[in-house]
């Protein structure tokens, strides 16, 4: 089956194993609709793109990969996840191999064209691109399901369940993603509107939506996704995402918005 026809395949909940979390993938139609206000309002701006980690560098299987990439509109909106891993890892050494395992799972369980997520950050801030097409480019990921065109899924590698500490590193990583994928407008403390294209997300399909700009998982589909203590710091993520698109001065000491 190919990438489309999975695009219509519905669940009840996100699936998990061990180490893993797992998503839906699914179409949105486009969104032609009048942006938010808020939205509207935002002063444009234009971030430059940050270091990330090719696919070829940590060694994504590209003869897995099932269909070539599809692109969607200009990026409205940010899905922050988190994949189910253990904190405790090495960055440098272990991060590539848990990717190439994702990307397994994905393409040979979940029956995808290829790893789900759009991006994935470690817990030492490094950013790897996930789904192969161009980092650059408006890349349709396969990680929330019903919101998945216009928008970009960026995945915390680790668990952040309640109790759980998001590492400052990984906060400053998921900020500057948006801060750089997101439209020149786009509000990151701000809504936008999407419109659903599945019924098993927490909207019927076709129905206009208005999302946080940056949102978590659960909030569009009934999931625990990106875990408590990651969806707890959203807030200072935004804030932080705004910062870097307007360039406005942090408050306080360099990564205090990491943790509470």
């Amino acid at each position: 089956m190919g990438q489309r026809g999975f695009d219509r395949f519905k669940v009840a909940a996100a699936l998990c194993l061990p180490g893993l979390l797992l998503v839906t993938c699914d179409a949105p139609a486009h969104d032609r609709s009048a942006p938010p206000r808020g939205e509207a309002r935002a002063r444009p701006a234009k971030v430059p793109r940050p270091p990330v980690v090719e696919r070829r560098a940590w060694r994504a299987d590209e003869t897995a990969v099932r269909e070539k990439p599809l692109y969607t509109g200009p990026v409205q909106a940010v899905f922050v996840h988190h994949t189910l891993h253990s904190n405790k890892y090495d960055c440098g050494k272990d991060a590539p191999a848990m990717l190439r395992s994702m990307e397994r799972h994905h393409i040979n369980r979940m029956g995808w064209a290829d790893l789900g997520y759009n991006f994935v950050v470690d817990r030492c801030g490094t950013i790897y691109e996930g789904r192969a097409g161009g980092v650059d480019r408006a890349v349709k990921g396969a990680h929330t399901i019903g919101f998945n065109e216009r928008s970009v899924g960026i995945a915390a590698l680790g668990h952040f369940e309640k109790g759980e500490t998001v590492p400052a590193p990984m906060l400053r990583a998921l900020a500057t993603v948006a801060a750089w994928k997101l439209k020149p407008g786009a509000d990151p403390e701000g809504r936008t509107r999407l419109v659903s294209s599945n019924d098993g997300s927490r909207h019927p399909e076709g129905t206009p939506v208005e999302v946080n700009v940056i949102s978590g998982h659960r909030d569009e589909f009934d999931t625990t996704c990106p875990g408590d203590a990651l969806y707890e710091a959203l807030p200072r993520l935004r804030e932080e995402t705004a910062r870097m698109r307007h360039g406005r001065t942090p408050v306080g000491p360099a990564g205090a918005r990491g943790s509470r």
